[in-house]
């Protein structure tokens, strides 16, 4: 169950060229990390102006996929320019995390706080399972049912719809996608052990 993350070879293969031109211009990882950030917030900036329709989804799908092209170029850029360090890893994941919040945020306009924050901590669960089972000793376990990509593509759902169900969507896949993990990594650490 590998929802979109399926598609991240392909993805990371469309963006091989700006990858290279990056680490040729010697653009460091975490300014990549940043510009993610920075997306993440444009979207919630567009979320927080409380218009939704196709103007809105267009908007936010743009943002979202701007967060998503920094996400995966970060660290091949850390890696293709041999600027891989533990503590990359460390700020890649705060990166993520506040690259979702700060989209998240701007639902605040649109939904009741409790749903927001509900949804925002729920979205954190997938990323905890896997870096837990990674601090484990397994592979760390990616996609899922509400994996990263699907919940930016539940946001942009927002953003044309308004109808703030999609985050109590985005929340439970979220919890499915965490458990999901969870599974594979007990799977994976039982097999280790016999």
């Amino acid at each position: 169950m590998n929802g979109l993350y399926a598609l991240k070879p392909w993805y990371a293969a469309r963006l091989s060229g700006v990858r290279a031109l990056l680490v040729t211009h010697g653009v460091h990882p975490s300014a990549i990390t940043v510009a993610g950030i920075v997306f993440g917030a444009a979207a919630g900036a567009v979320l927080g102006l409380g218009e939704t329709g196709p103007w809105a989804a267009v908007a936010v799908a743009a943002a979202l996929a701007g967060r998503l092209a920094c996400a995966n170029l970060d660290g091949g850029v850390a890696r293709d320019g041999g600027r891989s360090t533990r503590f990359g890893a460390v700020v890649n994941e705060l990166g993520d995390r506040l690259a979702e919040y700060a989209a998240l945020a701007g639902c605040l306009a649109l939904a009741d706080p409790a749903l927001v924050a509900a949804a925002a901590l729920a979205a954190t669960l997938p990323s905890w399972a896997a870096l837990a089972g990674a601090a484990a000793g397994a592979r760390r376990p990616q996609g899922g049912p509400a994996g990263k990509t699907e919940r930016c593509a539940l946001l942009v759902l927002l953003a044309l719809t308004g109808w703030t169900g999609w985050l109590i969507v985005l929340a439970a896949g979220s919890l499915l996608t965490a458990v999901v993990r969870i599974t594979r990594v007990h799977r994976e650490l039982r097999e280790a052990t016999s």
